[in-house]
């Protein structure tokens, strides 16, 4: 029996829900991260005795499932947008900007298929907006190239901005410092196509750089819907 299934026990002495555990939990990830969160610091936020938090929660893996969903709801948008593409797009970018609201949610991203109403939610609306295009394994294998083109690069969005906090250098500050031994190793000539890269790329923002990469993914998408099916 999942978590959403159990009912949840009577709320004396302390009033106390999922709903008001979850929202304990989210506030502590926000600021320390998944290691922050306890089943006994969550009690503590609460002022309540952390044995009457298993009445609601077993694990703190089943509080992790609750999280995620709990911000699930946030990238649902209010409105439907007109095409599969855009959908696609949109829920992506959604995923993005929650993630950098609750950096821990990068940790969680992937793996097996959330269960929650709001991933539920989430799952439904990128299948019907591919429903009919293809067969069910082709936009299954679609659905899934799009989740982890976002999921990778989310991760490593917001890997470099926990580097950023941990060394105490912006990216450009990081570049500089690392430039004296890149430029002692191009020099080498062991790294032709890395030097080209470094001298004549486009530094890019990391909005630009998601919002692009994305686009690249949906385009192949659309080009193996588009060829007919064997």
């Amino acid at each position: 029996m999942t978590v959403w299934d159990r009912p949840e026990p009577p709320t004396r002495p302390v009033p106390l829900d999922r709903e008001r555990i979850v929202a304990a939990a989210v506030a502590l990830a926000d600021v320390g991260g998944l290691e922050a969160v306890s089943l006994r610091k969550v009690a503590a936020r609460l002022n309540a005795g952390p044995m009457r938090l298993y009445g609601y929660i077993s694990t703190k893996e089943e509080l992790f499932d609750l999280m995620v969903d709990e911000v699930q709801a946030e990238i649902l948008p209010e409105e439907k947008p007109d095409d599969w593409r855009e959908t696609l797009r949109v829920l992506a970018h959604r995923t993005r900007q929650a993630a950098l609201r609750h950096e821990w949610l990068a940790d969680l991203l992937g793996g097996r298929p959330a269960l929650g109403p709001n991933g539920l939610a989430l799952t439904e609306a990128t299948l019907a907006a591919l429903d009919g295009l293809a067969d069910v394994d082709t936009v299954m294998r679609a659905m899934e190239t799009v989740s982890a083109y976002f999921t990778g690069a989310i991760r490593r969005e917001i890997a470099n901005l926990r580097a950023e906090r941990a060394t105490g250098l912006s990216k450009h500050d990081w570049q500089r410092a690392s430039g004296p031994h890149v430029t002692r190793m191009l020099a080498t000539g062991r790294f032709p196509a890395l030097a080209k890269a470094v001298h004549d790329g486009t530094d890019v923002d990391p909005e630009t750089s998601f919002a692009t990469g994305l686009d690249w993914v949906l385009d192949a998408v659309a080009a193996k819907l588009a060829r007919p099916q064997a």
